[in-house]
């Protein structure tokens, strides 16, 4: 069994891969993680900017296959 890992995505990748990673993590279409992301940051008043920045940061990158 393989085991889950969250990891920056190269597949579906934007900007670092956050959202993509996030996406493939859960099973869902990152387009509708970087919705949520979007929202939050709107009404965050900007909070979802800097936990980006830091999961961009602390998140392995997807290796190479």
């Amino acid at each position: 069994m393989e085991e889950k890992r969250l990891v920056k995505s190269q597949r579906s990748k934007m900007i670092c891969g956050v959202c993509g990673g996030i996406g493939e993590y859960f099973k869902i279409d990152p387009t509708v993680i970087r919705l949520i992301w979007a929202i939050l940051t709107v009404f965050g008043v900007g909070s979802g900017i800097v936990v980006y920045i830091i999961a961009a940061v602390v998140m392995p990158e997807e290796p190479y296959c």
